[in-house]
């Protein structure tokens, strides 16, 4: 497994992986009007400018994303995508770990649908506490807002 920036040329093969990842999350809704599965080439390929963008590939194949970017003092991270077939082998955990190494936030967020126990379980697992419920950013999808603060030491030596 290797973990890399994606570039440009990886915008298609990420699109059709969060497609394929995040159908699993509208049927637990019944919902398929939710933002993953209507994101168009042209929005992914804008974010390339404004995000940090990961891949995991396995055997040459993208099998697993992220993205995030930093605003006053916060961390936004969205879109953990897994390839369906090789998850719960610690993909997500690995990309979690890596795009929160690439920022230095005094905080990061991020937000999950409130049924997706086994998401609210892996960011539990890794820091992040709800600090906000009921929300309704996706649709009809009642969602949950995770935070984890930045250690202390990393605050201590943030520039600034």
């Amino acid at each position: 497994m290797e973990i890399k920036q994606a570039v440009l040329s990886d915008a298609e093969d990420i699109l059709a992986l969060q497609k394929l990842a995040f159908r699993e999350e509208a049927e637990r809704y019944n919902d398929y009007d939710i933002p993953p599965l209507h994101q168009t080439i042209d929005e992914l390929k804008a974010q390339f400018t404004t995000h940090v963008i990961l891949k995991t590939t396995l055997d040459e194949n993208i099998v697993g994303t992220v993205r995030a970017y930093e605003k006053d003092g916060t961390c936004f991270i969205g879109r953990l995508a897994v390839r369906p077939d090789v998850q719960n082998r610690g993909i997500g955990t690995a990309l979690m770990f890596e795009i929160e190494r690439r920022f230095n936030p005094a905080r990061f967020e991020l937000f999950v649908g409130a049924k997706s126990e086994n998401n609210i379980h892996l960011y539990t697992q890794l820091g992040y506490r709800a600090f906000k419920s009921g929300g309704d950013c996706c649709g009809g999808v009642e969602t949950v807002f995770m935070e984890k603060w930045a250690k202390e030491d990393r605050q201590r030596t943030s520039p600034g």
